[in-house]
């Protein structure tokens, strides 16, 4: 690439970096300044926070909602504590992208004065301020995408449904956050705005796409955010930066209104999503959502109002059945992630449910085709924008797009075919999950598969590798719930795995594990349901977090009183 090519690419990242710079002047006081050598920022974000901001801080969207309901707070006070948090999130980890701060604050005054004169609400989520991803539309605020040639050239003229819903609901939309180059992606970098880094150590990934909602949430900067799904893009930030994520259903939460390369897709499609600090907050989001109606202004929904009986547990049967997937035949996961499976499954059998093996059904094939249904046209359109805005592939870029590069697009009767084989890798999942029901003490299929969200912790940047343990799912369209179980804290010493790496994927995530690299590093789990059951999910969800309660030490909510719970150290036992 010629220097002319790199001047204009330059010159429009340097002006949207400008432009962020200018509208977080206001607030130079809450900026935080951490020397770039430290990796684990998290100590570092309470600088310039009250104790009311701190109290604000530990609540979580659903407990905002309550307090602001009943007048404890005032939504200014709130969203004034969560814009401190979110400044300070930018200045260590790089997660923001669009910044309406002032409009905001307006919206505070005007939801407070409603309260004032009414004494009534204007919605369930009245007060709350909401993060959005950046490719989802905000009326008014630029699109870029993580694309320099979208910057400037896509400020939305109206907001997408979810984000009206969120309005409509008292909502108070505040800021866009991060997503990579071309959104295909796990790990969140671009050519605007450069790298989000991880809090609990700078040297990892944030995850992607939804990296920037990850790293702000974790940062204490947003309650709830809105990120979207295809691979796991939802998750595998959640899991990075210790967090709750969803994935529901394709056709139940809203997905109209986002902006990214492959409009109009249909092979497989990505989905909307909440991030959070608890479980109650998605159940929270999907509620708010579903009670607005969206089947009838987005068509491809179907009508299927949220139960919140099923969600709070109702017909849950007494004893669960769960399958744990240890392996999924492609990339053995890192020791602390089989640890907290072992974990999990100990926890289970004590208290009296069924755990018991869930035997891998064809990741590979299922990545393999996947793969095909993400790069149709072999990659042209994600090569025509990225070569339009004069810039060039970002590693993890160039990385999925080598999965199709030199591949010739595919013709309307080869997908035809593709169509085909999805639908056949569907049903024949659907059997080998109905299957178990012939391995279980009760006579019924497994209630839900607990699994790794990826092989590794978060990974140093630029080495994220694997997606089967997400986006095999995705494949499905199986609904998935990540969830925070500790917090790894580096070894003297760690069990080694001395089977012979079975390819090259797994050779390289083997050889990746260092007990020093993942100081810090978050530990999630994934908990999978059957198609369109999310509420009976998030219930399941529930009961194994009373089996085995979260740990104190990675969500945000409890950063201030940090212990040693959650903390895995192997042993040699």
């Amino acid at each position: 690439m010629t220097l002319n090519h790199l001047v204009p690419r330059l010159a429009v990242a340097a002006r949207k970096q400008d432009d962020r710079e200018t509208k977080l002047k206001p607030f130079r006081n809450w900026r935080v300044h951490v020397d770039h050598g430290v990796l684990n920022v998290m100590p570092f974000l309470a600088k310039g926070l009250s104790d009311r901001d701190r109290v604000i801080l530990r609540c979580d969207a659903t407990a905002l909602a309550e307090v602001v309901r009943k007048g404890v707070y005032t939504a200014v006070d709130v969203l004034t504590a969560f814009i401190k948090a979110a400044v300070a999130a930018q200045d260590t980890t790089n997660c923001l992208t669009e910044i309406c701060f002032e409009d905001a604050l307006e919206r505070a005054r005007e939801l407070d004065e409603h309260m004032e004169k009414t004494g009534n609400v204007v919605g369930p989520l009245h007060g709350v301020p909401v993060s959005i991803k950046d490719h989802i539309k905000v009326k008014g605020l630029d699109t870029s995408t993580g694309y320099t040639a979208w910057a400037y050239n896509t400020v939305a003229e109206e907001d997408a449904l979810v984000v009206k819903i969120l309005r409509d609901a008292g909502a108070i939309i505040y800021v866009k956050t991060q997503n990579p180059q071309t959104l295909l992606s796990l790990e969140t970098n671009n050519n605007v705005f450069g790298r989000t880094c991880n809090p609990f150590n700078r040297s990892l990934t944030a995850g992607g796409s939804s990296g920037g909602e990850g790293a702000l949430i974790a940062c204490g900067g947003s309650p709830l955010g809105v990120g979207t799904d295809i691979g796991g893009s939802v998750r595998v930030p959640a899991a990075h930066c210790g967090l709750y994520g969803l994935k529901g259903s394709v056709a139940r939460l809203p997905h109209s209104g986002l902006l990214g390369s492959y409009d109009g897709l249909d092979a497989i499609i990505g989905c909307v999503g909440p991030m959070a600090t608890s479980a109650r907050d998605l159940a929270l989001f999907c509620s708010v959502m579903l009670e607005a109606e969206p089947w009838l202004r987005e068509p491809p929904l179907l009508e299927m109002p949220w139960k919140e009986n099923v969600a709070r547990g109702h017909g849950l049967p007494e004893r669960l059945s769960i399958a744990i997937l240890y392996d999924d035949g492609v990339v053995r996961p890192h020791p602390p992630i089989l640890q907290a499976l072992d974990m999990y499954k100990q926890a289970l059998e004590n208290a009296g449910h069924e755990v018991i093996k869930w035997d891998p059904l064809d990741h590979q094939k299922g990545w393999d085709l996947i793969v095909k249904l993400y790069l149709l046209d072999g990659g042209a359109e994600y090569h025509e924008t990225i070569q339009a805005g004069g810039e060039w592939e970002v590693p993890q870029s160039k990385w999925i797009l080598d999965h199709a590069r030199g591949r010739r697009p595919y013709t309307p009767h080869e997908i035809l075919r593709l169509n085909v084989e999805r639908e056949a890798f569907r049903a024949n999942a659907l059997a080998h999950w109905n299957a178990t029901k012939h391995r279980t003490a009760t006579g019924r299929p497994v209630d839900a598969i607990l699994c790794p969200v990826a092989p590794t912790l978060a990974p140093p940047h630029d080495s994220t590798s694997w997606w089967g343990y997400t986006s095999h799912w995705n494949l499905l369209d199986l609904p998935a719930v990540v969830f925070p179980v500790g917090q790894y804290s580096a070894p003297m010493w760690v069990p080694a795995d001395l089977s012979p790496p079975r390819n090259a994927m797994e050779d390289f995530i083997t050889r990746q594990w260092s007990p020093n690299t993942y100081d810090h590093a978050p530990i999630s789990l994934q908990l999978v349901g059957r198609r369109l059951n999310e509420e009976r999910l998030l219930a399941i969800l529930g009961v194994i977090e009373n089996v085995m309660p979260p740990a104190d030490s990675v969500p945000f909510s409890r950063r201030f009183s940090h212990g040693t719970n959650g903390h895995y150290k192997a042993t040699d036992g």
